[in-house]
């Protein structure tokens, strides 16, 4: 049925778009607002809202998912190879204890992009237990690289490895592994228009997803401003500061925007911000990028570390 053209629309879930949240293939916003015979939806002066974001995804990342795999794997390669050669050479606070570790987080990420650049292309054809399996082993990566970069940039415990190195690496490695936990429980599979892997199969107020978002939130927003206004006010992290640190912290600089967006993603579905047409059509580009900008860090980090080691 059509609406009349003054009335505003809304967002809910629409199954003939694809959620930038991630990669991986999400539903994006749904503007109820009354749809149209033709598929399109109207704006505040009756103008039909169009989003095209989700043609272009799945042309896009397939491509763009192999492409920044392949080059992640000789990246990652050449590091691990630089950790063998030269063990000496990683002093604090790039030390090869904690660069071994962001290897194989960033290992652990590139090995996930095949399946991921398939399942885009292909349609998700594994099931839903592995699309949360793949969902957990993603973040897994991410929050303990985030968990490693900011114990590096502020504890000198990777300066040998010892027991106490040991425990911290026990400690980084078990808690990413329950901070990614409930995206596991939030994810799953949807049929529309082709079975797709989706980050959010839950309702947008769901505890599930709630914790996610506020987990992620808090790796790639609070952590790394809290970490800034630590180093800014110490006098000995700010000494500390070397260019060791700073590549590390590329992997911040690379998923704030995705954080950023994220948080106003979730206003938009919780309605405590009013979506316009030009935001259904343009916001998905903006989050999409936003987490491309992300996974380039699999590729860009091994340079940057191996970078930092050379100078």
């Amino acid at each position: 049925a059509r609406g009349s053209p003054r009335q505003s629309p809304s967002i809910l879930e629409s199954k003939n778009s694809l959620d930038l949240m991630d990669i991986l293939g999400n539903l994006s916003y749904d503007v109820t607002a009354y749809e149209d015979s033709n598929g399109t939806f109207p704006d505040y002066d009756a103008a039909p809202c169009h989003n095209e974001y989700c043609p272009l995804f799945q042309r896009v990342a397939p491509t763009f998912l192999a492409v920044t795999c392949a080059v992640a794997t000789l990246g990652t390669g050449a590091l691990l190879v630089a950790l063998a050669k030269r063990p000496h050479a990683w002093g604090w606070p790039q030390s090869r204890a904690l660069v071994a570790q962001l290897a194989v987080g960033m290992g652990l990420f590139t090995t996930l992009l095949p399946v991921v650049a398939v399942g885009i292309g292909q349609g998700w054809r594994l099931g839903t237990g592995l699309c949360s399996l793949t969902h957990l082993l993603w973040h897994w990566s991410l929050f303990a690289q985030g968990l490693l970069v900011a114990s590096g940039s502020c504890s000198t415990a990777w300066c040998r490895w010892d027991p106490r190195s040991r425990r911290l690496t026990v400690a980084v490695w078990a808690g990413a592994l329950l901070l990614a936990t409930p995206v596991a429980l939030a994810s799953g599979t949807v049929a529309s228009p082709v079975t797709s892997c989706v980050r959010r199969s839950v309702a947008i107020l769901s505890p599930a997803y709630l914790l996610h978002l506020a987990f992620c939130l808090c790796l790639f927003l609070l952590l790394p401003a809290g970490l800034l206004v630590a180093t800014l006010a110490v006098p000995r992290l700010r000494a500390g500061w070397q260019p060791g640190v700073g590549a590390s912290w590329l992997f911040f600089g690379l998923w704030l925007p995705y954080g950023v967006g994220l948080g106003v993603d979730f206003l938009l579905r919780a309605r405590l911000l009013q979506p316009s047409c030009g935001t259904f059509e343009h916001f998905d580009y903006v989050l999409g990028l936003g987490e491309g900008l992300g996974v380039l860090h699999c590729c860009l980090g091994p340079a940057a570390l191996l970078a930092a080691r050379l100078r």
